[in-house]
């Protein structure tokens, strides 16, 4: 008779990280009432932009509080598809969330910054601002989903490829809503400069996630 290892993670950290994201959550929807409520809006109407979006910065407090669980809830879903693909890689990787967390982070912050440095050079730092912007907060938004089926998968029901399958859809269709919104109201400007336009996707949009695909496969 064959034994094979077992391997066992606790889930007291994963239920910390998941309180702090709904503490954080619940921090700023009574900080900035108003502004969460039209921010839970953004999948039916953009009117969030106009009222808020124009003149705040990337980091305003509101931004950066709701980025802390988007940051956490990706890195725990990236966290449990390995887990579920690869256990042996949890006993072989030392602090393999935190790892995962800082690359995370340090990825989007890169992106950003990246994407603000090339509207300054190219004089569109209005427009870029803008589509970061948007891009910023749909993908908050997407983070609140994420934290009640991550619930899910670390208390009720293992992470599968229907489960996972979920996710992915939920993240397509956010980004696309994101996408449509935001080139709608660039939609001229993006017609004048189609090739720019497109080599835009190609360098910043597309290349970066085919890299960390192929470095992670």
């Amino acid at each position: 008779m064959q034994y094979l290892d077992r391997v066992y993670t606790s889930q007291d950290w994963i239920t910390l990280l998941l309180l702090c994201c709904i503490v954080i959550t619940t921090i700023v929807k009574i900080a900035y009432p108003l502004r969460f409520q039209e921010f839970l809006k953004l999948p039916l109407s953009n009117k969030y932009f106009f009222v808020f979006g124009k003149n705040d910065a990337i980091y305003h407090l509101f931004n950066v509080l709701l980025f802390i669980p988007q940051a956490i809830c990706v890195s725990l879903l990236l966290y449990k598809v390995i887990a579920w693909q690869n256990p042996t890689m949890l006993l072989e990787t030392s602090f393999l969330f935190i790892k995962i967390l800082g690359g995370f982070t340090g990825f989007v912050l890169a992106k950003i910054i990246l994407e603000k440095t090339i509207g300054i050079i190219f004089n569109i730092e209005n427009i870029i601002h803008q589509y970061v912007y948007q891009k910023l907060s749909y993908r908050n938004l997407m983070s609140i989903l994420f934290i009640i089926m991550l619930f899910v998968v670390a208390y009720i029901a293992p992470i599968n490829k229907a489960i996972l399958l979920t996710f992915c859809l939920i993240t397509v269709v956010i980004n696309a809503i994101a996408l449509f919104y935001s080139y709608k109201t660039n939609g001229k400007l993006i017609i004048a400069n189609f090739f720019y336009f497109i080599l835009y996707l190609c360098a910043l949009e597309i290349s970066p996630y085919i890299i960390l695909y192929k470095v992670f496969m």
